[in-house]
Order: structure tokens, then C-alpha cells, then sequence
């Protein structure tokens, strides 16, 4: 097959919406794909759940698309490593040098170097929620195990799983998976999840927002204050009244708090010191 013929299948992969392929067709699509990147025998594999992943073995004669060095995290790093830690029960705000958020589960690390803004690059033990400032000259990097996550400004979530897997879910934005030793990447879309152990690959939907229809208002409070373990105080006539309002699952509270305001036409009052949120 010559360069053009290649070209135009990509191309053609590239732009087909999601349908669902002939569950022949998705075998022999992961058959070839696992020949070609692990490159030894061994027992059938699992097919690709997301019914558009079959075609998501994007390789690097793409134009637009930069394949990243998947190289050990210490040997790209040439300063001295900053080592943050979370041993408590909640999760722990982290901004790096270049303005970026982390929020570090419990019994998570976090690692990064001294030369932050010009080489941003970090290791995850654990799990950990990024949003990435955008930096179009300084790709963002996250390693976990011998998966390597390339953005440039988004927001995704990057989880040691159990049996030695690693898990990345995307919220917004566009990123990069690679794994070590293998010269294919994967691009995923906000709302898929990548799932990748030793020798199977996954990619799938995921639900990521909380939806609340003709709810009381009540429920999005006890919602807001479990996942942001912050106190919500709220008029108490209105805790009944129904509404109808999505709520990103990674969404800013900020964003939450003056989305309520509004609906309500109140004002709101944050005090960080007790972690408590007014609406008056």
C-alpha cells in the first residue's frame, strides 16, 4: 500500500462518527492492532467496548499529531523533583508553577520538577484530577505506571487501577494516550474513558455530568456538599422548590455557586477558613 492509499484511510478513520461495527469486523481490527504492538503470542483479547475505538490506531505519518518521547519521567527531568503528598482522608488543591490545578486523592503523590514552566512534566501515584493551563509551547505531561498523558490545556482524571492498570478519564479538552514500547497513541474525546493492563486496551463512554429533573433543590445542596465537602447554608423556603439544572461532575464550585445565584437571585458569601458557602 503506498502513502496515499494510507493517507486516505486514516483520513476516512479519522472522520467517521461513532456507529456500531460488525463485532467481526471490531475483532479483527484489535487482532491486528495487538500483532503489531505487543508482538507476541498470547490468548485472545478482549475487543474494544467503545464501538468507535476500532478505528482510533492513529499513527505517526498523521499531520497535526506529534508523538511524545515516552521515556522515564526522572531521565526527561534534569532539576531537582518536588515530591507532594496527600496521607489524609479528603482530597488535598494543588497549584503548580504554570497556574495549573491538581486535586490529589488521599494516599496519592504527586511529583513534578523545579523547571516546572519550561519542561511541565509529572508523575501520578495514586489519583488525581488535573485542568491544565493552556501552554501551546510546553505540552503538559502526566505519567502513571508506563502510560504517558499529553495535553495541552484540559481537564481529565489519571487512576492507578487495581491488577496493575491505569485508567484516564477526559472532561473536556482533547489528549494524547501513549504506552511505553508501543509507537501507536490513541486520541480521546471528553467523555471517554482509556483503561489500558499490560495486555488489553480499552476505551469507553463514561457519564460525566449529574443531571437533576424537577428535583428538590434540597438534593442539589447535599450533592454539592458531598462532593465539595464544603457547608451549604440556603434559605429554607426554597430547599422544596424543584429544579432543573446539569452539573458537570468536574465542575468549578465556583461556577456552581454563582449558576445558583442566579437562578435564585441571591448573593452568596465564601468563607474558606470554615469551609462554608451562604446564600442570603
Amino acid at each position: 500500500m503506498d502513502d496515499k492509499e494510507i493517507e486516505k484511510k486514516l483520513q476516512d478513520a479519522w472522520e467517521e462518527t461513532s456507529k456500531i461495527q460488525p463485532k467481526g469486523k471490531v475483532e479483527k481490527s484489535w487482532q491486528d492492532f495487538s500483532s503489531r504492538t505487543f508482538n507476541r503470542k498470547k490468548k485472545p483479547i478482549k475487543p474494544w467496548h467503545y464501538a468507535a475505538a476500532a478505528v482510533l490506531v492513529i499513527f505517526l505519518s498523521i499531520g497535526g499529531l506529534r508523538m511524545y518521547n515516552n521515556s522515564s519521567f526522572e531521565s526527561s527531568i534534569a532539576s531537582n523533583i518536588n515530591i507532594i503528598e496527600n496521607p489524609g482522608n479528603q482530597n488535598k488543591t494543588v497549584y503548580l508553577p504554570d497556574g495549573s490545578l491538581v486535586e490529589l486523592e488521599p494516599n496519592s503523590q504527586l511529583e513534578f520538577s523545579d523547571n516546572f514552566k519550561k519542561n511541565r512534566k509529572v508523575r501520578v501515584k495514586g489519583e488525581a484530577f488535573f485542568r491544565v493551563e493552556k501552554d501551546k509551547d510546553h505540552p503538559f505531561q502526566v505519567s502513571c505506571k508506563t502510560t504517558t498523558t499529553t495535553v495541552l490545556g484540559t481537564e481529565f482524571t489519571v487512576k492507578e487501577e487495581i491488577s496493575n492498570s491505569v485508567s484516564v478519564q477526559l472532561y473536556e479538552g482533547s489528549i494524547q494516550l501513549n504506552v511505553k514500547d508501543s509507537i501507536n497513541n490513541w486520541i480521546l474525546s471528553p467523555g471517554e474513558k482509556f483503561v489500558y493492563n499490560t495486555n488489553q486496551l480499552t476505551i469507553t463512554a463514561f457519564e460525566r455530568f449529574k443531571d437533576f429533573n424537577k428535583k428538590p433543590l434540597k438534593e442539589v445542596i447535599n450533592y454539592i456538599q458531598t462532593n465539595y465537602n464544603y457547608k451549604i447554608t440556603f434559605p429554607q423556603e426554597l430547599l422544596q422548590k424543584q429544579v432543573t439544572i446539569r452539573i458537570r461532575k468536574k465542575e468549578t464550585l465556583s461556577n456552581i455557586t454563582q449558576i445558583l445565584s442566579e437562578i435564585y437571585n441571591l448573593n452568596s458569601y465564601r468563607d474558606e477558613n470554615i469551609k462554608e458557602i451562604t446564600f442570603k
